[in-house]
């Protein structure tokens, strides 16, 4: 199994001046056959894990809060019912966050 996407039961209201919308947030987990497959058949011994653990993750987690808050205003614009133009800008302003440097593995 590759794994499995947790969804969290409430969802987030994102709100500006004019309008609300609600969003859903979730996050994947990974299987442990998987990420056998990704780290290794030892990753679950103690010096692997103790390595992995180390590993920052500041820089995944600033990643997908920027996706998130330009997604959710591109939803907003969408709802507002903005010339598509405006939509697709936000949309477009994500594509130079795929390409900062992040280990595909996090």
């Amino acid at each position: 199994m590759e794994g499995i996407v947790v969804k969290v039961r409430e969802s987030i209201s994102v709100q500006n001046g004019f309008s609300s919308l609600r969003i859903q947030p979730a996050v994947k987990v990974r299987g442990r056959e998987y990420l056998r497959i990704i780290y290794g058949p030892e990753y679950t011994d103690p010096q692997h894990l103790s390595r992995l653990r180390e590993r920052g993750l500041a820089g995944k987690r600033s990643l997908a809060l920027r996706e998130f808050a330009l997604g959710a205003e591109g939803l907003e614009r969408f709802v507002r019912k903005e010339p598509l133009r405006r939509v697709h800008e936000r949309v477009f302003a994500t594509l130079p966050l795929e390409s900062e440097p992040v280990d595909p593995r996090l």
